[in-house]
C-alpha cells in the first residue's frame, strides 16, 4: 500500500518589508498574514475529510511555520525533509531590480534555459520528484503533505505537465499557501526535460527513469485556500 494523495502546500506571506530575494537565507519568517494563510491552508485540509498521515517540510523558518498548523489539525510531527527546500540562488540577499543593473551580475544571466542564475531546474525536478515518490512510500494508507516553496513546487507542475522549464516567475500558477495535489496513475509515452529545458527521451515526465509504469505523477488539483488575502499580501523573495 503507498499513499493516496500527496499536497504540496507552499507557505504563507514572509515578513519582508526590504524586498530582498530571501532564498535560502535564515531569519525569514512569516507575516501575521502570513499565519493567517498558513492557517487558510489547514483548514482547507482538514474540511477535505482525508487523512493525512504524514507531514514534511523544508527546513526553512517559513516553510516550517506554515506546517504548524497542519500539524496541529492532524496531530502530526513534522519530518524535516532538506530535498524540497528553496533552490540555490546567485541573486540571494539583494533586490533583484537592483542586482541586474550592476555589471558584476550579468554572467550569472547568459543561460535563462538552465538556468545560470542558480540551481539548474532538472536538479529541482529531480530531487522534488524523489521526495514526492518518497513521500508516496512513506505511508501505509492516507495522504502526505510536503510543505515546500514556489519554484519547486511550479518545476514539478511543469514536469508533470510535461511543459518546459524556462518561464516567467510572474506567471507561476503558485500563489501562496496554495495546495497543489498529486496522485499516482499508469504511464504514458516517454518523454522529460533536459538540462536545456527541450524534452529528451529518457524518461516519462514526472516519472523517475528508474520507476515502474505504474509510478507515473498525475496532478489532480490546484487550489488557494488564502485566496481573499492574497490581496493584501506582498509575495516578493521567492527565487
Amino acid at each position: 500500500m503507498v499513499a493516496s494523495q500527496v499536497h504540496l502546500v507552499r507557505h504563507g506571506e514572509v515578513f519582508n518589508p526590504d524586498g530582498i530575494l530571501y532564498g535560502r537565507l535564515s531569519g525569514f519568517g512569516l507575516s501575521k498574514l502570513g499565519h493567517r494563510m498558513a492557517q487558510a491552508a489547514a483548514d482547507d485540509l482538514a474540511e477535505r475529510g482525508r487523512p493525512i498521515t504524514a507531514l514534511r517540510v523544508s527546513p526553512l523558518q517559513r516553510t516550517r511555520e506554515s506546517a504548524a498548523p497542519i500539524a496541529a489539525a492532524f496531530g502530526l510531527e513534522p519530518i524535516v525533509d532538506e530535498r524540497i527546500m528553496e533552490p540555490t540562488n546567485r541573486f540571494e540577499g539583494t533586490k533583484m531590480k537592483l542586482a541586474v543593473r550592476k555589471p558584476a551580475y550579468w554572467p550569472y544571466l547568459v543561460n535563462p534555459l538552465r538556468p545560470s542564475w542558480g540551481e539548474p531546474y532538472v536538479s529541482i525536478e529531480r530531487r522534488m520528484l524523489l521526495a514526492v515518490h518518497d513521500a508516496f512510500e512513506s505511508v501505509d494508507s492516507g495522504d502526505v503533505v510536503l510543505v515546500s516553496h514556489q519554484l519547486p513546487i511550479w518545476v514539478t507542475h511543469l514536469s508533470v505537465a510535461g511543459e518546459r522549464y524556462p518561464h516567467d516567475p510572474r506567471k507561476r500558477r503558485c500563489v501562496l499557501s496554495s495546495i497543489t495535489t498529486f496522485e499516482l496513475a499508469a504511464a504514458v509515452a516517454p518523454e522529460t526535460a533536459s538540462e536545456t529545458g527541450e524534452p529528451s527521451a529518457a524518461a516519462p515526465s514526472g516519472r523517475l527513469g528508474n520507476t515502474p509504469e505504474s509510478q507515473r505523477l498525475t496532478e489532480v488539483s490546484y487550489v488557494e485556500p488564502a485566496a481573499s488575502l492574497l490581496v493584501a499580501a506582498t509575495d516578493v523573495g521567492a527565487v
